[in-house]
């Protein structure tokens, strides 16, 4: 097996990319990346920061989260052969997105008929001495991958 080496010098400067990626980004195998595409930006407005359509892959961004998807058994494939892909994926899996409001969001999915996963609702998390309360929900992308919003309502000293 060969492996390919990148060899450049540790005092050039690195080029600049035109896009500022996060430290961690999820890259789901979807079974119809334009299905997928089509839910992201239309049900839950993320924005394309960039694509490459031959591959099946697309980069999106939704108030600072970013998820990553590609056509599986495409261009290549990262998931094992330990068990089918078939749909729901990514079970055990959610993702929680924080946003500045999950109501028009949640407007947006009732009007184009999404069902949500659960209801919106008021939960407050301990994180030591002190709780933070949000407002969330889940949804369901089309491949069965949980998306959790998240709006943050406060904090408060956590109750004994």
């Amino acid at each position: 097996m060969s492996h390919l080496v990148l060899v450049r010098n540790r005092s050039d400067p690195l080029p600049t990319a035109p896009i500022q990626i996060n430290s961690l980004v999820a890259e789901f195998a979807v079974l119809d990346w334009q299905e997928s595409l089509e839910f992201y930006t239309k049900c839950l407005e993320f924005k394309i920061s960039f694509q490459r359509p031959d591959e099946g892959f697309v980069f999106l961004e939704f108030e600072g989260a970013q998820v990553m998807f590609y056509q599986a058994n495409l261009e290549r494939n990262l998931v094992t052969d330990q068990a089918p892909l078939e749909r729901p994926l990514g079970r055990g899996v959610n993702l929680q997105i924080q946003t500045k409001s999950i109501e028009p969001l949640v407007q947006k999915l009732e009007r184009t008929g999404v069902d949500l996963s659960f209801e919106p609702e008021e939960r407050w998390y301990r994180v030591g001495e002190f709780e933070i309360g949000v407002l969330q929900f889940a949804v369901a992308d089309p491949d069965g991958y949980l998306l959790r919003f998240s709006e943050a309502i406060g904090s408060r000293a956590a109750s004994r």
